[in-house]
């Protein structure tokens, strides 16, 4: 087997352990896949909103709800990461021939599987309340792949944070700055709606573009084009930034 091959088969092994754990511990599963379903429902029918939105708020709420559950829910990742290195369960990993990363891998993994699930959860609940697509297949699948690219860079950043912070209860007071940075983007209302300064900010945010270029490709009447792009290259960006930098500081743990 080559050396490539190794590192696969150890992050699948990885991977069925944190999916093993979901069995033991299911609690949290659940709550990431409840929470945004209550979001969409508080904004989209408690709280009203939808300052400047043209049409149907539901076609411009959903798409920036699904894009602010890929950057939400890192914690329950982080908190596994950081008690896995508090309880030894890493540094007994590391004293087997395992590849380097093949955890934070599996972890990885094991958490895109969740939040498939939480997608499926969120639009299966969107299309209850009359939600439809206006999108061809090809489209739609478009959409999804530039969400799960998001949540895929947000999880890395989340790992790295989880492996500087180095305890579980550190991963609250890092995960409180998670917030502003979802809440500060176009989920809920339009940027024209919003003083200068801030929409500048807003249109920014690597969530913007994301709930933008889904809106686009779910065909949500009055969507802006032309965010595609930005929506693959900012979560690549943050990859190929926090990525590498995660795999190193987990290499140098225990050295």
């Amino acid at each position: 087997m080559t050396s490539m091959a190794y590192a696969l088969t150890d992050a699948w092994t990885m991977t069925r352990r944190e999916l093993a754990r979901w069995g033991r511990q299911p609690a949290p599963v659940v709550v990431n896949l409840v929470f945004p379903v209550m979001l969409l429902l508080m904004f989209g029918y408690l709280i009203g909103g939808g300052r400047g939105v043209n049409g149907d708020y539901l076609d411009y709420l959903l798409p920036g709800m699904l894009a602010l559950s890929m950057a939400f829910g890192l914690e329950g990742t982080m908190i596994a990461v950081t008690q896995d290195m508090n309880k030894g369960v890493v540094d007994r990993f590391r004293s087997m021939p395992m590849a380097d990363g093949a955890v934070l891998v599996g972890r990885a993994a094991a958490d895109m599987v969740q939040s498939v699930l939480a997608l499926v959860v969120l639009l299966g609940v969107a299309t209850a309340l009359g939600w439809r697509t206006h999108a061809g297949p090809a489209a739609f699948l478009g959409a999804v792949g530039l969400l799960l690219l998001l949540r895929f860079a947000m999880l890395w950043v989340g790992i790295h944070l989880a492996l500087v912070a180095g305890k579980p209860e550190m991963v609250q007071a890092v995960q409180i700055l998670v917030w502003p940075f979802g809440f500060l983007s176009t989920v809920f209302a339009t940027p024209e709606s919003m003083p200068g300064w801030l929409a500048t900010v807003v249109q920014w945010n690597p969530i913007s573009h994301t709930a933008a270029a889904v809106r686009d490709l779910f065909g949500a009447p009055g969507a802006e084009s032309g965010h595609v792009g930005a929506a693959v290259l900012w979560p690549l960006a943050l990859l190929a930034v926090f990525f590498p930098l995660a795999v190193r500081r987990f290499a140098r743990l225990s050295r």
